[in-house]
């Protein structure tokens, strides 16, 4: 398997310090990369293809001041049909192209009023109630995981707040449950996700998550809260209109975004 992401580190040819997963409506910042050269996934032999609609299938790797940063606009879902190691080769590659640090995003719904749509939440944990885990077809490549007390890193997490607070971006704390999906909760699974403590979920992220700590990487996550779930919200939830939230967010996300990657030079 460390064969395929070579091969395919070697149609792009340029490290990376920090990978980069855009999600749902929030591709764009991609586009604002400085001295950026693109691939097409398509043209990437063997790589995943997002059949979902806001994910462009793009890896554009350039700067952000002096950090160079490996973005992939658009992943691919477990409720695609793709097995969990599929999902996450953005994150084999990008920690391939030399990346330490994985940044993940994604779109996401609130079972609680403490969040709106439109808020930016800071991922401090996750309860994986996809039930699928990419280590367990892993475990024969000798990919590990031990402690699992931190999957988002503290230090991460700490100077984002700090750079928000700054850049006077309103952004909380809150755990995110991963669902599989394509199916929006209930009414009455959205009222069971906030009794056990999850403040939004969304179909993504917690694999790329699990992934990242297995290879080392500090992993950093930032969740766009699109809508309310049924158990608050009355109106029906629809993808069209998670893109066009995220999108209306995007000018905040990126400004948040493109600090934290500023900082993360400066500070090492």
């Amino acid at each position: 398997m460390s064969d395929y992401f070579d091969n395919i580190v070697k149609h792009i040819s340029s490290p990376a310090d920090v990978g980069l997963i855009l999600g749902s409506g929030l591709g764009g910042f991609a586009d604002t990369l400085e001295n950026a050269q693109s691939v097409s996934t398509r043209d990437l032999p063997g790589y995943p293809q997002s059949t979902v609609a806001g994910h462009a299938g793009r890896i554009v790797i350039g700067n952000v001041g002096k950090t160079r940063v490996a973005a992939f606009q658009g992943r691919v879902h477990l409720y695609e049909g793709y097995s969990p190691p599929m999902v996450v080769t953005p994150v084999r590659v990008a920690h391939a192209l030399g990346a330490k640090i994985l940044i993940v995003t994604n779109a996401s719904g609130a079972f609680t009023r403490r969040f709106s749509p439109g808020d930016l939440l800071l991922i401090e944990d996750h309860i994986n109630l996809q039930f699928r885990n990419p280590l367990h077809a892993l475990w024969e490549e000798g990919v590990r995981i031990q402690d699992t007390s931190f999957f988002y890193d503290p230090v991460l997490t700490t100077l984002a707040e700090r750079v928000a607070l700054e850049e006077r971006i309103p952004l909380k704390r809150g755990t995110l449950a991963g669902m599989l999906g394509p199916t929006y909760e209930t009414r009455a699974e959205a009222r069971m996700l906030a009794k056990l403590g999850a403040d939004a979920g969304c179909m993504s992220t917690v694999p790329e998550a699990i992934m990242a700590v297995a290879l080392g990487m500090r992993v950093l996550g930032i969740s766009c809260v699109t809508n309310w779930a049924p158990n608050i919200g009355e109106s029906t939830l629809d993808h069209d209109d998670v893109q066009q939230v995220a999108a209306q967010a995007g000018e905040r996300f990126a400004r948040l975004l493109r600090a934290i990657l500023q900082r993360m030079k400066e500070e090492g």
